[in-house]
């Protein structure tokens, strides 16, 4: 009989850590700002998370910038240099073929913060405060 699709599953163990090595190698190349592109020079890119496939073929890294919102503005520049980080990825990566990559900005900060903002707020306080008091 055979496996059910893994497009629907869970990544497998060996995904998993092939996408956090990507992570941690894409971070170092951000980090070390040697990327020529005029848009990105200068520029602090977090990488919070990296899916790949099951084929270990395509990779989407997750990007922000901490404090900011506009990642979205450098997503065609990462577009641009993702044949230049493919490369790098090459040297470093113990696969057969590099993943090529696509980049996503990430807005799971973004969204977090709004909801503590939101939990801050004096009438959600007053009625959690409130809340506490009844059950308690």
């Amino acid at each position: 009989m055979k496996a059910a699709s893994r497009s629907s599953a869970a990544p497998s163990q060996r995904q998993l850590r092939v996408a956090e090595e990507v992570r941690h190698l894409l971070a170092d190349i951000f980090a070390r700002d040697t990327i020529r592109d005029h848009e990105l020079t200068g520029i602090v890119i977090t990488v919070t998370e990296v899916r790949i496939s099951p084929d270990l073929r395509k990779a989407t890294a997750y990007v922000t910038r901490l404090g900011r919102s506009d990642v979205d503005k450098l997503l065609p520049a990462l577009k641009r240099v993702a044949p230049f980080l493919r490369g790098q990825l090459a040297k470093s990566l113990r696969l057969r073929v590099a993943p090529e990559i696509s980049f996503m900005a990430d807005t799971s900060i973004d969204y977090a913060m709004e909801v503590n903002t939101l939990l801050h707020r004096p009438e959600v306080v007053r009625d959690l405060d409130r809340e506490a008091d009844t059950a308690g």
